[in-house]
């Protein structure tokens, strides 16, 4: 399968300061940018900025940034999921993994996160896709949003479904290991019967849910 990139820009204020919402970028733009001290989610700063780079560099990565001057105060991922995971067992090239999505605490509840999530729509190569994300309460920044558990998946749930990314039900043990948890799914109109059906055996694999 052949992954076409289309970038796209779009632009809006924040509290008067002009935020640039493109992507994908490569990896050379990504290496003249700067990451914002507070994207420490899941590594620190400089760490997650190579993270970055590395999936930027694979045919199908796509990264989407949120950037103020030359700071990147937000992105997402998108690219294959994980080999140790159970949705790359399936050997279904059309399905990518939202990997993460982050925004700096100050860019918070402006809408930058759902900004970034269209932009990364307004691809039309997205079509081609099954866009998964596992959303995990032990990811999500509690207290830095002063939000119970279900209060914050009600936020994830509705950013993620402003791009047609909607719950679905999977056996997924660690998924399963907290109702909280969450698997969030978005079928392309182009995707084969084929590959949706070779999905659905993935996402419940046993008989029997209770």
């Amino acid at each position: 399968m052949k992954h076409e990139k289309v970038y796209h820009s779009y632009e809006m204020l924040v509290e008067e300061c002009k935020i640039v919402i493109e992507g994908p970028v490569s990896p050379e733009e990504l290496s003249l940018l700067g990451m914002h001290h507070q994207l420490t989610a899941f590594r620190q700063p400089e760490q997650q900025q190579e993270a970055l780079t590395q999936i930027a560099l694979r045919e199908e990565g796509r990264i989407i940034i949120a950037r103020k001057n030359e700071t990147i105060v937000g992105y997402v991922t998108f690219s294959y999921p994980d080999p140790i995971e159970r949705w790359s067992q399936g050997d279904i090239h059309s399905l990518i993994e939202l990997g993460a999505i982050e925004v700096a605490p100050p860019f918070r509840a402006t809408g930058v996160g759902s900004q970034l999530l269209k932009v990364a729509f307004l691809d039309p190569f997205m079509e081609n896709y099954i866009v998964i994300s596992t959303e995990y309460y032990w990811h999500w920044d509690l207290k830095g949003t002063n939000l119970n558990v279900w209060e914050y998946r009600k936020v994830m749930e509705k950013v993620m479904g402003s791009v047609g990314l909607l719950w679905c039900a999977t056996d997924d043990p660690e998924i399963c290991s907290h109702p909280a948890n969450c698997l969030m799914v978005r079928i392309g109109k182009n995707v084969s019967m084929d590959d949706i059906m070779r999905f659905e055996r993935l996402r419940l694999q046993r008989r029997y849910m209770f």
